[in-house]
């Protein structure tokens, strides 16, 4: 992908956006509900409580683990049900009709589009922001997959971690990882090593016969070293619950589950592997039957003033897509921001690439063979 760190992560005083207001359009709807499905951590209570105060208007908040359970609850009520959806911007292929036709409506005139971070608006175009040439899915923030690790058990200096590291002697059954993530990052190291050449494994999206050949030498490596095998996790709080409750002392996982662990426990910190930290970008979107279309513009300028991408960035450890939002979040959170992502790390960031039609179903294939290993 072409999306470019260092002009993207603007998220300082040079790409301060004038605080949005709600338009008169916004008035209108202040009253009604609105149903938004998002991610389990993404409204949290002060969120949801300012969005209703200020605006009058009910959420009324699903939310999923997993891009897989999202996709699979808008399919099976055919595209309606909800206002909102916050999907991962790469899989915006999955929410196709069977007449190819996206569930998301071209996102609305009244949108504050420009209070994004106008790179995220380009590069969203090649991501899978666009469909038939309309914008339908805008960014909302963006986070890392890396290494969290346990120091007080497991030392390794900053510049040496890598996505090898999981599968050491010393994390012997104590290896926290997403099987859907962990062929990728485990094949960025073999990759890196000269081991199961994939040109730094953007050749599983070039097509079903590369897939196959890269995963399934992945897969077989990672299956020798299936003592390593600590906790699965597919959602944050399982993310959390494998170094807490289960005793990992290393995983690949999100950015948020290191982050917040360091807020409790400073043994515990988030870094970068030298493969390359995986990227991701999530957006948001109204879906073509929305029933509160009003009502959902109102919430989707809401969630685009730098205040509230200020508190969400608090709340979860994810960075915000708006623009100035950084302004209003906190200094650990900004302390955290700088000891993660040095220029180093900023200039060798791999992104997830939109989905290809059999990404999806051969990965999830090793998958189950990892998962039953």
């Amino acid at each position: 992908m072409k999306v470019t760190r260092r002009s993207a992560i603007q998220l300082s005083a040079a790409a301060v956006a004038a605080p949005t207001v709600l338009r008169a359009s916004d008035a209108l709807a202040s009253s009604g509900s609105v149903k938004v499905l998002a991610w389990q951590d993404y409204i949290q209570p002060n969120i949801a409580e300012k969005f209703e105060a200020d605006t009058g208007i009910k959420l009324e908040l699903t939310t999923f683990g997993s891009n897989d359970e999202a996709e699979s609850t808008i399919r099976a009520n055919g595209g309606k049900g909800f206002d909102i959806v916050f999907p991962s911007i790469t899989n915006s292929a999955n929410y196709v009709d069977d007449n190819g036709e996206s569930f998301f409506a071209a996102v609305p005139a009244e949108v504050n589009v420009d209070a994004v971070i106008p790179s995220f608006i380009r590069d969203s175009a090649t991501l899978g922001g666009m469909h038939n040439g309309e914008q339908i899915l805008l960014p909302f923030d963006w986070g890392t997959e890396g290494l969290t690790l346990n120091r007080g058990k497991l030392d390794i200096a900053d510049a040496d971690l890598s996505f090898g590291d999981l599968w050491r002697p010393e994390a012997k059954g104590a290896a926290a990882f997403r099987q859907k993530s962990v062929i990728m990052g485990t094949g960025l190291y073999l990759d890196a090593i000269g081991e199961v050449p994939s040109n730094r494994m953007l050749d599983v999206y070039k097509s079903e016969d590369d897939a196959r050949r890269v995963w399934g030498e992945v897969a077989k490596w990672i299956i020798e070293r299936k003592e390593n095998f600590g906790a699965f996790w597919n959602n944050a709080t399982e993310a959390t619950a494998a170094f807490k409750e289960a005793g990992c002392v290393i995983g690949q996982t999100w950015d948020t589950t290191g982050l917040l662990l360091n807020r409790e426990n400073s043994n515990f910190v988030y870094r970068a592997p030298k493969e390359g930290i995986i990227t991701w970008l999530d957006s948001f979107g109204m879906l073509k039957r929305a029933e509160n279309r009003a009502q959902a513009i109102a919430f989707m300028n809401f969630m685009l003033q730098p205040e509230v991408g200020g508190m969400f960035a608090n709340n979860t450890g994810y960075n915000s897509a708006v623009q100035g939002a950084a302004e209003h979040a906190s200094e650990e959170f900004k302390t955290q921001f700088n000891q993660v992502y040095t220029a180093e790390v900023l200039s060798n960031m791999w992104w997830w690439q939109a989905d290809t039609p059999f990404f999806a179903p051969v990965r999830n294939e090793f998958v189950e063979i990892i998962t039953n290993a």
